[in-house]
């Protein structure tokens, strides 16, 4: 039997084990698709690739119904950001940052995307903003929200380029 002072230390020890043991195989894990995601009532099913980079570079601003575009982005760091920037834009995060600073001091656009911390706050934006738009992991896109297709793929299917 350990004296009280050395089991509280192994007490403390495990602990801290075991939140970063679990911690580094939840970041070791693949992210999977990304999906783009709108609320139910935006009148489309299908975009282009090429317009869905039009969207997040803001140089589209409506939906066909006429309702403005509200677009949500995951703060820095996060997978479904990294897919919005890097794949969709085909940018660093420094170029996306100054693409949008400039657009808005030209007033180009009334308003830069609005960040979101986790894809549960853009979910739940989603369903509460008409015209709203935001990129998810594939796996969390439900209940109330529209997929859209990307040049006709939904998540999963071969040749779907949002990864």
């Amino acid at each position: 039997m350990l004296p009280w002072r050395y089991s509280g230390l192994l007490a403390l020890l495990l602990a801290i084990g075991l939140v970063f043991g679990g911690a580094s195989r939840a970041w070791s894990q693949t992210p999977g698709d990304v999906a783009v995601v709108v609320h139910p009532d935006v009148a489309i099913d299908n975009l282009s690739f090429a317009e869905l980079r039009r969207i997040v570079l803001g140089d589209r601003e409506f939906w066909p119904s006429s309702i403005r575009i509200v677009l949500l982005v995951r703060a820095p760091v996060a997978h479904e950001r990294d897919v919005a920037v890097k794949t969709v834009c085909q940018m660093t995060e420094a170029q996306f940052r100054q693409h949008w600073i400039a657009k808005v001091f030209r007033a180009e656009t009334p308003t830069a995307p609005r960040i979101v911390y986790s894809g549960e706050m853009a979910a739940d934006l989603v369903r509460r903003m008409p015209g709203a738009m935001t990129f998810l992991d594939a796996s969390n896109a439900v209940g109330g929200l529209k997929v859209l297709k990307i040049d006709g793929k939904l998540p999963g299917e071969p040749g779907y380029l949002l990864r």
